[in-house]
């Protein structure tokens, strides 16, 4: 914990309020680092970029976890392998293959662009559009949904039948079955997989590198947060600018923890509660 966690925190925040570049001792400017994030036009470009990756990944994730795990909930031949089946890609996700695969497949003539091209959409290679470079690693994590659909077949597990024979008794239907009944009861382990994939999606950087590169290309519509610090920090070797951009980030991550936490009060039900 000393050695691999509080130090190197404790060692980045201090560099952090310094000019460093790897090779010379660090120079204390003190906030200067961080006064300068606000006039630099591409850490406001990362920052919009993750945030509005953030909004559209996690829940189009979640949706298709919740979608498939529902399916998968009652029993029926062959339920082991599709449950492996859907949960294989998030263990090779991350993955540098998976992503130079996944942009070969959106690349301009490639598998995406016939199968669009067969149906009458035009939009060409999707790889090298900004218009929907971002759109594409959405995708690419929505396809990783294995994890959360595990944690929702967990939760759905333990929502009583008994709730679901009398709603059918009293007429409720399955929309009504699974608004009132399902969503309620799963609601702390939605909350769960909302808080964790959105911790995630704030630090995409495999995918995201290999696809769009240092520069987020094309026109900086990849250019992710976590991106342009290893840009700053290891190619144009400012550190101490590269630090403050972490704690800019841990510090975002935390407030939009807290938000989600106080939001959670009113819609997340736990057992025993009278709300």
């Amino acid at each position: 914990m000393l050695l691999l966690t509080i130090g190197p925190m404790a060692a980045s925040l201090y560099l952090s309020f310094t000019d460093y570049n790897l090779f010379t001792a660090p120079n204390w400017i003190g906030l200067e680092n961080y006064r300068r994030m606000f006039d630099d036009s591409r850490w406001l470009q990362s920052v919009r970029v993750t945030g509005g990756y953030v909004l559209v990944a996690v829940p189009v994730k979640l949706a298709a976890a919740l979608a498939v795990a529902l399916l998968l909930h009652h029993r029926r031949r062959g339920q082991s392998f599709y449950r492996a089946a859907f949960y294989g890609p998030s263990l090779v996700g991350a993955s540098v293959s998976v992503a130079i695969v996944w942009r070969a497949l959106f690349n301009d003539d490639a598998v995406v662009d016939r199968l669009l091209r067969a149906i009458g959409i035009h939009t060409g290679g999707w790889f090298g559009n900004p218009d929907f470079s971002l759109l594409m690693l959405v995708l690419l994590a929505a396809w990783q949904f294995g994890a959360p659909m595990v944690i929702f077949l967990a939760g759905l597990k333990q929502v009583p039948t008994e709730l679901y024979e009398a709603a059918k008794v009293d007429g409720a239907g399955r929309w009504r079955r699974f608004r009132s009944i399902t969503i309620p009861m799963i609601s702390p382990v939605i909350f769960f997989n909302l808080l964790l994939e959105t911790i995630n999606s704030f630090q995409i950087f495999t995918s995201a590198y290999v696809i769009g590169g240092r520069n987020g290309s094309p026109a900086g519509s990849t250019l992710f947060y976590t991106v342009y610090l290893y840009d700053r920090g290891f190619a144009d070797f400012r550190m101490g600018y590269a630090s403050a951009l972490a704690w800019m980030l841990l510090l975002g991550v935390g407030l939009v923890t807290a938000f989600l936490f106080r939001t959670a009060r009113g819609w997340v039900h736990y057992a025993g509660d009278n709300r």
